[in-house]
């Protein structure tokens, strides 16, 4: 089973930067796809940036690229989301999100959830 544990979410100001985690447990191949989601309050989750831990190749959502990185640490099956020049608009649970082996980077293949961590950025 496959766990994930994110971390590093809070509170910055307007211009901060922040550096959320996601630890992945369970797996046992270096073949599948991280992602992170966010959601703010009465709006849909939207997806924010995807990496494939197999081929290394990523994804940024227009709404945070040149903002927003994704990278990955395969030995610690860990992800990070680097934020920098955080915005108002920023602030959700953001959530992150994996896929089964050899699972592609499709919105809909994501199949195991992080329990959220907070992100609040105040102007």
């Amino acid at each position: 089973q496959v766990h994930l544990v994110e971390s590093g979410g809070g509170s910055v100001q307007t211009g901060g930067s922040l550096r959320l985690s996601c630890a992945a447990s369970g797996y046992t191949t270096y073949n599948y796809c991280m992602g992170w989601f966010r959601q703010a309050p009465g709006k849909e989750r939207e997806g924010v940036a995807s990496i494939d831990t197999g081929g290394g190749s990523t994804y940024i959502d227009d709404s945070v690229k040149g903002r927003f990185s994704i990278s990955l640490d395969n030995a610690k099956k860990t992800v990070y989301l680097q934020m920098n020049s955080l915005k108002p608009e920023d602030t959700a649970m953001y959530y992150c999100a994996a896929t089964g082996d050899d699972g592609p980077c499709y919105a809909d293949a994501y199949i195991y959830w992080g329990q959220g961590t907070q992100v609040t950025v105040s102007s």
